[in-house]
């Protein structure tokens, strides 16, 4: 399996994408990948009520123009909507153009300079382009909610031995990941709450390293 944390040479080697947010001392910065899905992403709202904490869904184009009613509740809850491409392409395996295109055709129905790339895969010229228009988040903590060779209760341990102030999740709020996303997104709520820490949304600016503070 693939490391949970990111290794810091990733990080060092790319530099421009945004990783984590460790200048924030008190907050944790839950992500959900790949919706809006009836019947999951509700859920995940009711769960993100019930701890009173705010995440950010990096939507999948076709799936927010297919679910609108969805997006409107992600959207009157106070979290924040990134753009996950319309048609969750590989940046690597794309012509670059009809990334670009895919990318702009998901920003008619999730509005936003916040971009996630599908996989995590994008080139460098891709993200040359991209950093023009767009703050490219990546994440820090994997939780492998999509794996079918992992349990909800390593999903869980994943991100509960792992996750500390600043540290970007990824969760998914899809068919595929919904038991294990359900079974572990309220027991780390619960974990963050117990260690005096909060799930914010990524509002922009996103501060960088070398700044002291952050607007969390």
């Amino acid at each position: 399996m693939l490391p949970t944390r990111i290794p810091g040479l990733v990080k060092r080697l790319y530099h421009s994408l945004t990783w984590d947010l460790y200048n924030c001392t008190d907050s944790v910065f839950l992500t959900f990948d790949d919706g809006p899905t009836p019947g999951v992403t509700k859920q995940v709202l009711d769960i993100l009520k019930a701890f009173d904490a705010l995440a950010t869904f990096f939507c999948i184009g076709r799936n927010a123009e297919r679910n609108p009613e969805l997006i409107s509740m992600i959207r009157s809850a106070g979290h924040i909507i990134g753009n996950h491409t319309y048609s969750h392409l590989n940046g690597m395996k794309t012509r670059n153009r009809d990334y670009y295109n895919d990318i702009q055709l998901a920003r008619s129905f999730t509005p936003s300079e916040l971009f996630r790339p599908p996989y995590g895969m994008i080139s460098p010229s891709q993200i040359k382009h991209l950093k023009k228009q767009y703050t490219i988040i990546m994440w820090d903590i994997m939780s492998y909610d999509y794996d079918p060779a992992v349990s909800r209760e390593k999903c869980l341990d994943n991100v509960i031995t792992s996750v500390r102030p600043g540290s970007v999740v990824v969760f998914h709020d899809s068919l595929k990941a919904s038991e294990k996303v359900l079974y572990a997104l309220p027991r780390v709520l619960e974990f963050v709450k117990e260690k005096g820490w909060k799930g914010s949304p990524l509002r922009l600016p996103i501060r960088g390293r070398e700044r002291k503070d952050c607007e969390c």
